[in-house]
């Protein structure tokens, strides 16, 4: 039986996702499972590893069985995921020992400032490309490797494993028979050398992490393992891993130098592609973008840490609107924010900011102020974010973004788009299909395997769905950028200056 179809397994932050696609690039069904937000202390967020499995795997066999698909009929799964989250494991029993630290957990932040003040900070960079930041995977790994009872005697006996969300999920599906990461995770642990494309000894020594409880490291579209008949009722490939961001500018079909994505996910993820030679930048993330064929691109990232986030924010924890569409409503019954500005900042502040102290503000507000005015800050704020981001990028690159790419679901707010175009002064271009962080991985995922034949058969297929202009004068651009940047300076620094 021919194969016709590629599955996407999507572990994001808050939800696990299965998309099923066919040969024309068509999503023809997807299933998704929500789990819990864990928050043991302010400034700290976990997730159950095993929840994390057991959801992924109800997508899957729920998106198969829905849609009366058979087993033959797959060519291969791609895997996508939150990308600095980790788990420590035992190789034998497969339990984890200790929660999923997630990236957006800043436990560490005390440690970074350790390390920075000791003067590291341009040795990891010139090494990894990045910042000295809680963000990061490394500061968690050790976090667990030091507090966790017994655990950091169990590693260096060679007990335990390893790895970010892809290790985990491929390592379960597999039933153990694949310890494994691809470039993309892996530039993004603080451990990772980006122009050995290995892990780095003198950062292992640092952080006092064994090497051995880390994967081995693999191209991005690679045929890894086969699915394990007990775990998942079948056995198919597992050919693609990769980042979700830099699933993400796959997706878009950013294959070219120069090219740019913004992701609209819980977090905003700004990436230009810069081809085979890495850029360096004081203010934004060198990084791997794909791993593929045995060669490397580059890209350069800039991070806002709350972004679609802020929206699930006002829905569950302020309870000021009842879903997420309700938000777009409201916005649009206001002409603006009635002066009132909200900086997400609650795990603290990316690029260019890079500020683990910075917590979440919301500024301006008079008696005039409605829900309909903070719902408009609220997603105004995440442009603003945007803004910041592009500005560093254009300025550290030297190269001019004419057109932004978005994707991700909160791309699909035409007030937010619109707005975003206006701030920017620059296109913002909206595929017909958002949801480019699963469908880079079901891409990278059919090159490995043969279903697509190159990316020029991927990219003739891209449609778009919207192109937002800006409208906006130059003067009402720059007296509402004005206002932004003096709430960014009330909300920086908070948690230092509480002490």
């Amino acid at each position: 039986m021919s194969k016709k179809y590629i599955i996407s397994l999507d572990e994001g932050t808050t939800s696990c996702r299965a998309v099923l696609y066919d040969k024309d690039e068509k999503p023809l069904g997807s299933k998704q499972r929500e789990f819990e937000q864990i928050y043991p202390h302010p400034g700290w967020v976990e997730h159950d590893p095993e929840v994390i499995i057991k959801s992924q795997l109800k997508t899957l066999q729920s998106l198969i069985i829905e849609n009366e698909i058979r087993h033959e009929e797959i060519a291969a799964i791609g895997i996508t995921n939150q990308r600095e989250t980790v788990v420590i494991w035992d190789k034998k029993t497969g339990r984890a020992v200790y929660n999923a630290i997630v990236w957006q957990c800043r436990r560490t932040s005390d440690y970074c400032e350790q390390l920075i003040s000791q003067g590291y900070t341009d040795m990891v960079r010139q090494k990894t490309g990045l910042l000295i930041d809680a963000y990061f995977s490394g500061t968690k790994i050790k976090w667990i490797l030091d507090n966790i009872p017994s655990v950091r005697e169990r590693a260096e006996r060679g007990e335990l494993l390893a790895g970010t969300i892809d290790t985990w999920l491929i390592w379960k599906l597999s039933g153990g028979k694949a310890h494994v990461t691809d470039y993309t995770n892996a530039s993004r642990t603080m451990l990772f050398n980006i122009y050995t494309l290995d892990w780095d000894d003198e950062l292992l020594k640092l952080l006092n992490i064994p090497r051995c409880l880390l994967p081995k490291v693999c191209d991005s579209s690679k045929i890894y393992c086969n699915t394990d008949p007990e775990i998942c009722g079948f056995s198919v490939p597992i050919a693609s891993a990769i980042g979700d961001q830099q699933s993400a500018l796959f997706g878009q079909g950013c294959f070219n130098k120069g090219d740019a994505k913004n992701t609209y996910g819980t977090g905003c993820f700004m990436l230009m592609n810069t081809g085979d030679k890495p850029v360096a930048s004081k203010h934004l993330l060198t990084t791997i973008a794909l791993g593929m064929n045995g060669k490397i691109e580059y890209a350069l990232e800039g991070s806002v840490f709350i972004g679609g986030a802020v929206i699930k924010w006002l829905r569950d924890e302020v309870q000021l609107i009842s879903s997420a569409p309700e938000i777009d409503k409201l916005a649009e019954s206001v002409p603006d924010s009635n002066g009132c500005y909200l900086v997400p900042a609650f795990v603290g502040l990316g690029t260019p900011y890079w500020d683990m102290y910075a917590r979440g503000t919301i500024v301006g507000l008079t008696r005039g102020v409605k829900k309909a005015h903070i719902c408009r800050a609220a997603l105004e704020g995440i442009a603003y974010e945007v803004r910041d981001v592009l500005d560093t990028m254009v300025l550290d690159s030297g190269t001019q973004i004419n057109t932004l790419n978005v994707d991700g679901g909160a791309s699909v707010s035409d007030i937010m788009m619109q707005f975003q175009a206006d701030i920017l002064n620059t296109d913002v271009c909206r595929p017909k299909n958002v949801e480019t962080t699963a469908l880079g991985a079901a891409f990278l995922a059919g090159l490995a395997t043969g279903f697509w034949k190159s990316k020029e058969d991927i990219l003739c297929r891209r449609e778009t769905e919207r192109l937002f202009k800006p409208k906006m004068t130059a003067a009402r651009r720059d007296e509402l950028y004005r206002g932004w940047k003096k709430a960014v300076e009330r909300a920086k620094n908070w948690e230092n200056l509480q002490k």
